[in-house]
């Protein structure tokens, strides 16, 4: 019986003993993985912060800024004051030129469309031929934003930003015929054919002067917005008709070549106006040169471009009609201290 009960009573301490190592594994193991938790928990913010910090930061989108000849201060400036506030919007920039050759401006068209640009702000290379280059970027959702000349077709363009050349033909006119007296002989140097604005000017001061039956227009002809040009057309129209007492030109360089060419010929009597209002035109009206100009709001043309070039990239929309005007302003000898940079002094 003795040896029954201290049989048993071992047992018993046995399984206590057991129990006891067993309950004091289970908690080491909970707490080793308790705390095995909380450190997948702490590392994982960690992990996540990795994770962002390895995430690359969005690369810029990239606008096209394309235009005529930068020789050119309309052209250059125009192109200088659309990247810079594209750039300013968070944008890189892209700049070409086309030199009015449409050949050329397609090119650059497939060009950045292939490098992905999002938006493109052009001042064009022809009123029809450029039709088919703002097409083909419409086709790959890139946005096209005309600034200057417009396109023939509507629809294919965004945006499609002007002076109101019509009005600054006609200020400048009306002034021109002024400062002729209402009467005498003059030429007209018109732009390049193939851009409508050269038509819209010489549309302007003929509906004006053509009013006043005691001017007679003797000579005109291209010079193809080039001041090289515009000295030798002058010369030329000046041995045909030599008592002319104006002249008119559809825009500041071939003005500025013209009055050259009336400098060199002793003519500084003949009465010269220009259209842009460039700097160069202004410098010469403040030295008794050239006589007026009509000022194009080249900056504001340029700075909306690039606004609604981001707003449309962002949006999808400008909130603004495709067309749009902006009037001209007369700059003369009384006002053109006031004017730099195609804009107001600041």
């Amino acid at each position: 019986m003795k040896k029954t009960f201290l049989w048993s009573l071992v047992l018993v301490l046995s399984i206590s003993m057991i129990a006891m190592f067993t309950f004091a594994g289970c908690e080491k193991a909970g707490e080793a993985a308790a705390a095995a938790e909380e450190e997948e928990e702490e590392a994982a913010p960690a992990e996540e912060e990795e994770e962002e910090e390895a995430a690359p930061a969005e690369e810029a989108k990239t606008i096209a800024v394309i235009v005529p000849g930068v020789e050119n201060p309309f052209f250059g400036q125009m192109q200088v004051i659309a990247a810079a506030k594209a750039e300013e919007l968070g944008y890189k920039t892209i700049k070409l030129v086309h030199d009015d050759d449409a050949n050329k401006q397609l090119e650059q068209f497939e060009t950045v469309i292939a490098q992905g640009v999002s938006a493109i702000i052009l001042d064009n290379a022809g009123a029809e031929a450029t039709n088919a280059a703002v097409q083909l970027a419409k086709d790959a959702d890139i946005g096209c934003f005309l600034v200057d000349r417009e396109i023939t077709q509507e629809g294919i363009a965004v945006s499609q930003i002007v002076s109101n050349n019509y009005q600054g033909a006609t200020i400048l006119a009306e002034y021109f015929v002024e400062l002729m007296g209402e009467q005498g002989t003059y030429v007209e140097l018109t732009g390049r054919d193939t851009d409508t604005n050269a038509h819209i000017r010489s549309q302007g001061y003929h509906d004006v002067m053509d009013t006043y039956p005691d001017m007679e227009m003797v000579g005109q002809q291209t010079a193809n917005w080039s001041q090289d040009e515009g000295k030798t057309v002058m010369e030329t129209l000046l041995q045909q008709n030599p008592d002319i007492t104006g002249v008119i030109c559809g825009n500041d360089t071939m003005a500025l070549g013209a009055q050259a060419a009336l400098l060199t010929a002793d003519r500084d009597d003949v009465i010269c106006v220009g259209f842009d209002g460039s700097d160069e035109a202004i410098e010469s009206i403040l030295a008794g040169e050239l006589k007026a100009t009509s000022l194009q709001p080249v900056a504001e043309m340029a700075i909306q471009a690039a606004i609604q070039a981001d707003q449309w990239i962002k949006t999808g929309d400008t909130g603004k009609p495709e067309k749009q005007s902006i009037d001209m302003v007369l700059i003369t000898i009384e006002n053109a201290d006031q004017y730099e940079g195609f804009a107001p002094k600041q």
